[in-house]
């Protein structure tokens, strides 16, 4: 990754952080990178019933399966409620007009406050 690409994330994750921050949650923040214990690019965004990881992607090139399974990662090593991806809209430059995805499992532990035990086998 080149010192360009470095920049541009770490703007985009800057522009994030501070539109959560300036929303309601007031101590969200840039995370340290720290390696494969790595457990998002933004923290101190969460529900009363748990914090939310968050993995930012300012980038044209769509891999969702790819950015879900490292915000999965990076959810269990913050022993996190549930984990998300942030990432650029292209043509949009306001941090409100972001894309956000995440797995149902996730969607389902934030409207609830736990993660989902069961799965779809279980449920037949």
């Amino acid at each position: 990754m080149t010192a360009y690409h470095r920049q541009k994330g770490s703007s985009f994750e800057r522009l994030i952080a501070d539109y959560l921050k300036a929303n309601g949650f007031p101590f969200a923040d840039r995370r340290v990178k720290s390696g494969s214990k790595d457990r998002g690019d933004i923290g101190g965004v969460g529900t009363d019933a748990g914090q939310l990881v968050l993995e930012c992607k300012n980038t044209s090139k769509i891999s969702l399966g790819t950015w879900a399974t490292e915000a999965e990662v990076e959810r269990v090593n913050d022993e996190a409620l549930a984990g998300a991806v942030v990432h650029k809209r292209h043509g949009k430059g306001q941090a409100a007009d972001q894309w956000v995805t995440l797995t149902l499992a996730d969607f389902t532990a934030i409207l609830t406050g736990a993660r989902p035990t069961t799965n779809e086998k279980d449920a037949e």
